[in-house]
């Protein structure tokens, strides 16, 4: 099942190209803030399935083409997004050591939404492409032979980063949680719809270039094992976000004017736009095409404010 917001943060299942709205099936469940609704359908799922999949075949519902979509969890409690989690197309000799950090859920931004970026001495703006998993009810301690049992479903995410910011080793807090730095969507996606997980294609676009192509299978540390060491440090509940890493090697510059399409497997297409006032510019390359020039680092800033702390 499909399930998103549109308009007004109405509650949505998607059936083929329309919209169908089921928000008075759980609304009387929930107040009507749009996180406890989908809360309220997250960890009442079974309740209300077969309502939700009986209105989304027999109701006439709206054109996904004549809707604003909206985040599918405007306001999540936690973002835990995991660090360094892929082998790099197998140039990583080993795993680097399992490790995550936090992103504020003020980040948080959906389809046709605007990324901005930031008047901060950044070296460059990157986002990476990430498969996201929804957690489905409080965990806790989970062990790992559990894990999926407490996933909920799947989406579409972007990790916003503001890299090179100073001081050293003050970095992620003020890289990683700033405002607008954590698109989702179209949509959330159950766990049924994806049959595995770890064998998904992810794709990101800018401006219709192809820049990160890479398969989940890639990841260092898999979703039981991330899921088993984020709920040994803290719990996570139902609409929680774990992301869970991406592919460096395909990053490039977000920079103004810029559209982003991100497309996992089975999970729609989420599409941001980006702005910076400051107009800043960088070269038009990935990692990997830097690498394969024989030149090391992030391409350097172009023009625009600050221009000289990246050179």
């Amino acid at each position: 099942m499909k399930i998103l917001f549109f308009d007004d943060f109405k509650l949505g299942v998607l059936q083929d190209d329309k919209v169908v709205d089921v928000t008075k099936i759980i609304l009387g469940s929930s107040n009507g803030n749009p996180h406890d609704l989908i809360k309220t359908l997250i960890v009442d799922f079974e309740k209300y399935k077969n309502k939700l999949e009986l209105a989304a075949k027999n109701e006439k519902g709206v054109p996904l083409v004549n809707v604003k979509i909206r985040p599918p969890l405007p306001n999540p409690r936690n973002i835990d997004c995991m660090a360094v989690n892929y082998m790099e197309d197998g140039t990583r000799k080993e795993p680097a050591p399992i490790n995550a950090f936090h992103k504020s859920p003020n980040a948080i931004i959906g389809q046709e939404d605007t990324m901005e970026l930031p008047d901060v001495p950044a070296t460059i703006f990157e986002g990476e492409a990430e498969l996201a998993l929804v957690i489905g009810k409080h965990a806790s301690k989970v062990q790992a032979k559990d894990a999926m049992d407490y996933v909920f479903g799947y989406m579409n995410f972007i990790d916003g980063s503001a890299r090179g910011l100073l001081p050293t080793g003050n970095t992620f807090f003020q890289m990683k949680s700033r405002d607008t730095f954590a698109p989702i969507g179209p949509y959330l996606v159950t766990a049924d719809e994806i049959k595995n997980p770890h064998q998904l294609q992810v794709k990101l676009w800018v401006n219709g270039n192809l820049m990160q192509d890479y398969n989940t299978s890639d990841m260092a540390h898999n979703i039981p094992r991330c899921i088993e060491w984020v709920t040994s440090i803290h719990t996570l509940e139902p609409g929680d976000i774990l992301a869970m890493g991406t592919n460096h090697r395909g990053l490039n510059p977000f920079q103004d004017g810029d559209t982003v399409e991100l497309e996992t497997e089975g999970l729609g297409r989420l599409r941001i736009n980006i702005r910076d006032p400051l107009k800043r510019t960088w070269a038009r390359e990935t990692r990997l095409q830097r690498q394969q020039k024989g030149l090391e680092g992030q391409t350097p800033q172009l023009s625009g404010k600050y221009t000289k702390v990246s050179a």
